[in-house]
This record gives structure tokens, C-alpha cells and sequence, in this order.
């Protein structure tokens, strides 16, 4: 899957202000290369709510919390702006998804879900935690992906979990170059579940982003 070595293929090509206008179906992808970002797009419900289930109830593992803040360079929080994100399970696999809408999406596997910010520009997956590869010294890690409707989509830093083993001083120097502000993450642990909150910068680091971050009106002469 994505990640950001060079040994390492790129798979993933994963007070408010106003909502984001237009349509995913038209807007671009920016921060190329991005292998399979088109699968970010297959199959999102129309209108995500701000707070959903990435793992299903039930799903084997240590349940997981994620949450976060999206705003814009200015650090105003924004409504409406989608987070795409899939992961492995507790195996480090991406579990089969035979429902999948696109090739694409298939290879995120079923364990992938779209979360629109609230008012406030807040958004939570519902989770677990993610295995690492198997037979592997990567990272846990989350992919998470901005669609910014009608005006631009992009994946961001993994979440990756300051708790892991597995994430070396090597490993945070080249995963967390602050695509979309850090993806490093420090967990806590509450009645039996983790929690960890990935706050996101709009367009941070990622080559030919514009802002379209709508302009309030001015004050009338």
C-alpha cells in the first residue's frame, strides 16, 4: 500500500467556515503521484456522516478511536470536508472486500470509510487498531485521504501510533514529512479503548494544492 519510502511502492495513488462547494465527481487529484487515488472516490455514500464506523462491531481486535480536527492554512476549522480512510486488520492485512465497487477500491480491502467534518470540523472513525504487515518491521498505520469537494483530493500522512515498536526514529523521518500537517499520533487507552486524534491542515505540503477555501463577504460600504 502507500507509503512513503523510496524502497516501498506508492499504492494509494489514501467557529467553522462555510462547506466546501461542488461535487467529488469533479474534483481533481493533486500531490501526484498518486497511484489508486481514484478509489478514494468509489463508493462514498452521499452525504458521510461526521462520526463512522471504519471496523465493523464486532471486528477482532483492540477497539480504536480516531479522531480529528480539519482546518484550513488560516486555522479555521471547515465543515464539510470528506476524510477517506482505509487500513489493514489485526492480521496486517487488507481484508477481502467482494462488494467493492472498482478494482481500485478492492485493493483497499473492507475495512474503508468516508467521514465528513461537522461544524465544528470534527470527525471520528470508529475502528481498531491496525496490525502491521506480516513478516514486516513496518509501522501500524492508517491511510487517510482529503476530498475536498469540488476543488481538490489527496492522500495525507498515515496515522501512525507513537506507542509502536515497529516506529523507529528511520521510519518517523521518512512516513511523517507533514502531508496535510503529522500523521504521528499518541495514543491513549480509556475503558478498553484507544483513542488518538489526527487534526489535519488543508493543502499542507502537497504539490499544486489551491485553496478554495470560500472568502466571507466583506463589510458593506
Amino acid at each position: 500500500m502507500r507509503l512513503a519510502l523510496p524502497f516501498i511502492i506508492l499504492f494509494l495513488a489514501a467557529g467553522a467556515h462555510h462547506s466546501v462547494a461542488g461535487t467529488p465527481a469533479h474534483t481533481p487529484v493533486v500531490g501526484l503521484p498518486c497511484e489508486g487515488c481514484d478509489a478514494a472516490l468509489a463508493g462514498m455514500p452521499a452525504q458521510p456522516a461526521s462520526s463512522v464506523q471504519l471496523a465493523p462491531p464486532g471486528e477482532p481486535g483492540e477497539p480504536l478511536r480516531l479522531t480529528g480536527i480539519v482546518r484550513d492554512a488560516a486555522q479555521r476549522p471547515r465543515a464539510g470536508v470528506i476524510v477517506y480512510a482505509y487500513q489493514t486488520d489485526h492480521t496486517g492485512i487488507y481484508p477481502a472486500a467482494v462488494d467493492a465497487p472498482t478494482d481500485a477500491a478492492r485493493q483497499h480491502g473492507r475495512l474503508r470509510a468516508w467521514a465528513a467534518t461537522d461544524a465544528g470540523g470534527a470527525y471520528t472513525f470508529h475502528t481498531i487498531r491496525p496490525g502491521s504487515y506480516p513478516d514486516s518491521d513496518m509501522p501500524q498505520h492508517i491511510h487517510l485521504h482529503v476530498i475536498e469537494p469540488g476543488c481538490a483530493t489527496y492522500y495525507i500522512d498515515d496515522v501512525m501510533f507513537s506507542d509502536d515498536p515497529h516506529l523507529t526514529p528511520r521510519f518517523a523521518r521518512e512516513l511523517d514529512i507533514g502531508r496535510g500537517g503529522h500523521g504521528i499520533v499518541t495514543p491513549t487507552r480509556r475503558d478498553g479503548v484507544w483513542e488518538a486524534q489526527r487534526d489535519i491542515v488543508l493543502g499542507r505540503n502537497i504539490d499544486g494544492y489551491r485553496d478554495c477555501t470560500p472568502q466571507r463577504d466583506g463589510p458593506t460600504p
